[in-house]
């Protein structure tokens, strides 16, 4: 029956976006028959799944897997919310348990691992779905339509500005480790990434202005674009406006001098994306390639400096 429950297991039950994914478990009727974070602030559960398992210990909750198993109990699902350097392992596992995976951005940090999860896909049968929100932004995909319903051939002129100001706290995390997240362009961009390559087409040109642990800034060239973007985690790169009201996030995208907004509204889209990956139209690896590609480009590109196509946030510094 199409209303039976799914039975899902997730890693990284106590990081900061698992709470979006036990809401959209819930909130799609489904089940959460265990989880695991290596640190046990987790009494989130209680509002959500109070009677799921719980363990510390990734042998631990390998072995709960194979128990199931055995007792005829499968899990269907997989969320993954752990550190980016491990969503490639996890969802090796996923797969190995015969359930699918669902992952949290970025899905892996280098192109050949996309590559290598697509035989393993092809080879087990099940499959690997990602979470691109902003492909389901109401906001978003009315640009993408307008887009592709006006002339083929026009280039557009975007800047990209996304500022979220993190504290001290960010630099000592693995989210500050290079190795482990893939820097600022990866950790908190790939969406944007995405959400460009989505509407304007295949990255043709790649260069990266400013390359720094806060901060990262650079020229996209699209088949159908051209992008100055900025990201950083910085606060003083806050514009005034913003600091004065007392908020700690900015996201601007202009498309031909045209302010797109689109700051509300992010509040259902994780439990849209399930919603879509239970009706089997969720997004898969090919669907990620591009903006991994794009990411480990610019993490792996020395910075020009401040010459041509910069993005102009960075002439006031």
């Amino acid at each position: 029956m199409e209303n039976t429950p799914k039975n899902f297991g997730l890693i990284g039950v106590a990081g900061y976006i698992a709470v979006r994914h036990l809401k959209a478990i819930k909130d799609t009727g489904n089940i959460l028959l265990a989880s695991l974070d290596k640190f046990d602030c987790v009494g989130l559960l209680d509002s959500y799944f109070p009677h799921s398992d719980f363990f510390v210990e990734f042998e631990r909750f390998d072995r709960h897997f194979d128990k199931l198993k055995r007792t005829g109990t499968m899990v269907d699902y997989v969320s993954i919310c752990s550190p980016n350097y491990l969503h490639d392992s996890h969802i090796r596992f996923a797969l190995r348990h015969h359930a699918d995976a669902i992952c949290e951005k970025p899905i892996v940090l280098n192109p050949w691992n996309v590559d290598a999860l697509q035989e393993i896909e092809d080879e087990t049968g099940r499959r690997i779905y990602t979470v691109l929100q902003l492909r389901l932004h109401p906001r978003i995909i009315e640009l993408r339509n307008r887009i592709m319903n006006g002339p083929k051939d026009k280039v557009y002129n975007i800047d990209l500005t996304y500022i979220t100001s993190r504290g001290n706290w960010y630099f000592i995390s693995w989210k500050g480790d290079l190795q482990k997240s893939g820097g600022v362009a990866t950790n908190i961009g790939i969406h944007f990434f995405d959400m460009l390559g989505w509407i304007f087409g295949k990255t043709t040109r790649n260069i990266v202005h400013v390359s720094e642990p806060s901060k990262a800034a650079g020229y996209l060239e699209l088949e159908n674009a051209r992008v100055r973007w900025f990201l950083s985690v910085d606060y003083n790169d806050l514009p005034a406006t913003v600091k004065e009201k007392g908020k700690r996030t900015y996201r601007s995208i202009s498309v031909d001098g045209e302010e797109i907004e689109f700051s509300e509204g992010f509040g259902e889209l994780h439990t849209q994306t399930y919603r879509e990956i239970l009706a089997g139209n969720g997004f898969g690896l090919n669907d990620a390639r591009q903006s991994v590609s794009t990411a480990f480009t610019i993490r792996n590109s020395k910075p020009v400096g401040l010459i041509g196509e910069y993005h102009p946030i960075l002439k006031a510094k």
